[in-house]
């Protein structure tokens, strides 16, 4: 399996592009609210990205159409904006990448519309935490099982399931590069982790079964059994044996 392995001069190229990503994301949060369109949080991506001397890493890419991805209650990832209007107890993912220098970053989050469910809560909560435990799993030295353990045995101790057809990634000129690192798995299992590789690790947990499917726009995933999901991302690089986020500001 060829990791690719990046220079320090390259991982900053990467750290000003998860800057970009950061900062953007902040603000479409930011404009989350009751009775706006999922196409208003794109125009507010595009407008926030014109800022920046970056360009997007979405928009084309196999076809996609948008800037960003909004995913709302049961989309699990990669839905498109449209008209779609937020309500009261929604909760809406959103997933936007980068490219400066030629280098991404990538980054989810998933935000609450108004009042949320405690069972909403209780989800976003688990999953974001599950992101940081695997990326304090992803040291020089370790495997990459031990990423994908990490993430699968916290969210199912709390009683949640992992997305099991879709993945975390390598990362870097291109916004997928091998190895694929998926949310469940064994320890000791996959590739040693060298310094200078990057990852984007992303938990996509849901509060129901893991199976999945993919609506008619041969994009957006939902959860075959409709029930809520939530989704997570940082990009990271392996530097000095432990994992740094690059994608955080």
């Amino acid at each position: 399996m060829g990791v690719l392995r990046k220079s320090q001069r390259e991982i900053a190229a990467m750290k000003q592009a998860g800057k970009v990503v950061a900062l953007v994301l902040k603000k479409v949060a930011g404009e989350v609210r009751v009775g706006i369109r999922t196409r208003d949080l794109e125009a507010v991506c595009i407008k926030e990205l014109a800022e920046y001397d970056a360009q997007p890493s979405f928009k084309g890419y196999h076809g996609f159409p948008g800037y960003l991805c909004v995913s709302v209650n049961e989309e699990v990832v990669h839905g498109i904006a449209g008209d779609r209007v937020l309500k009261n107890g929604d909760i809406v993912s959103l997933d936007f990448g980068a490219i400066v220098n030629g280098l991404h970053g990538d980054a989810a989050l998933t935000v609450g519309v108004g009042r949320i469910s405690s069972k909403a809560e209780e989800l976003m909560k688990v999953t974001e935490q599950a992101l940081y435990v695997g990326i304090d799993a992803a040291r020089e030295g370790s495997h990459l099982g031990d990423i994908s353990s990490a993430v699968q045995s916290y969210v199912e101790e709390k009683g949640f399931s992992v997305v099991r057809e879709y993945t975390g990634h390598g990362i870097g000129y291109k916004m997928h590069e091998e190895p694929q690192i998926p949310n469940f798995g064994r320890e000791g299992d996959g590739p040693l982790l060298k310094r200078g590789m990057t990852f984007a690790i992303e938990p996509m947990v849901n509060i129901g079964g893991w199976q999945t499917r993919v609506l008619d726009n041969c994009w957006t995933v939902v959860t075959a059994d409709g029930s809520l999901s939530a989704h997570f991302e940082h990009t990271i690089a392996i530097t000095d044996g432990v994992p740094e986020i690059l994608t955080r500001l």
